[in-house]
C-alpha cells in the first residue's frame, strides 16, 4: 500500500497537469529545430537520449539525488541550491530551472514539510523535486525515473508543436526512451556530486542561441 501511495504521489508531482509551467519551455529544442539539427523522430530521440546520458538531464538527476539524500537526513540544502543555479549554462536555462523549481515548491505545499521553509527563497527544479521527495521518504530511483520521464515527455510535447511529428511518432519516441531513462535513473541513484559533468555541447549552444531567436513560441 505504501509503495502504491508513493507511485500515486510521484504521478501527481510529475504530471503535465502539475502547475510548474513546463509547457512554456523547450530547453533549447526550439532552436535545434530551427537549425534543422532535429528534424524527425529519430533525431529527436537521439537528442533526448544525449541529454539523459551526457547533458543537462544527467546533471539534474545527480543534483536531484544529492538533494534527496540531504533532505532525508535533515541536512543543509543551501550548497546544492547554489550549485544547481550556478550550473545553469545560459540565461534561459536559468530562467527555466528556477521558475519551475519555485512553482513546484509552491504547489507541493499541499503536502506540508519542514523542507519548504528551508527552501523558502526558491531553488532550481531538480533540487526542489529531490528535496521534497527525500523529505517525504519517496524511493530515490523511482523518483529519478519519474523526473526523467517527465523531462523526456516535455521534450516530445515541445517537438509536437515545433515540427511535423504526429502523436503516434511522439509515443514511439517515448517508448524507445524507456531503457535510457531507467539506465540513467539507476546510475544517478548511485551518483555523487563528483559525477556532475556533460558533453552535450550542441544542446547547450542551442539554449544560448535561442535567446536571440526572432520568432519563437517557447520561453527557452
Amino acid at each position: 500500500m505504501t509503495r502504491t501511495l508513493d507511485l500515486i504521489r510521484l504521478m501527481t508531482w510529475l504530471s503535465p497537469t502539475f502547475p510548474v509551467g513546463g509547457f512554456n519551455y523547450s530547453h533549447g529544442l526550439e532552436q535545434a529545430v530551427a537549425d534543422a539539427r532535429v528534424a524527425d523522430a529519430g533525431a529527436l530521440r537521439d537528442w533526448i537520449e544525449t541529454l539523459l546520458g551526457h547533458g543537462s538531464a544527467w546533471n539534474d538527476a545527480v543534483l536531484l539525488a544529492e538533494s534527496w539524500r540531504l533532505a532525508g537526513e535533515g541536512g543543509d540544502l543551501t550548497p546544492v541550491c547554489d550549485l544547481a543555479e550556478a550550473l545553469a549554462g545560459s540565461a534561459e536555462r536559468h530562467l527555466e530551472t528556477m521558475n519551475q523549481g519555485e512553482a513546484f515548491l509552491a504547489a507541493s505545499r499541499a503536502w506540508p514539510l519542514p523542507v519548504h521553509e528551508q527552501l523558502a527563497g526558491g531553488c532550481a527544479w531538480p533540487v526542489a523535486v529531490g528535496a521534497v521527495a527525500g523529505a517525504s521518504a519517496m524511493p530515490l530511483e523511482q523518483t529519478l525515473a519519474a523526473f526523467l520521464h517527465a523531462f523526456s515527455a516535455n521534450q516530445v510535447q515541445a517537438a509536437l508543436r515545433l515540427m511535423r511529428l504526429g502523436q503516434v511518432s511522439g509515443v514511439q519516441v517515448l517508448a524507445s526512451l524507456e531503457a535510457p531513462i531507467a539506465t540513467t535513473a539507476g546510475r544517478a541513484a548511485q551518483s555523487s556530486l563528483d559525477d556532475l559533468g556533460g558533453a552535450a555541447l550542441n544542446a547547450d549552444i542551442a539554449a544560448m542561441r535561442h535567446e536571440t531567436l526572432n520568432s519563437r513560441i517557447f520561453r527557452t
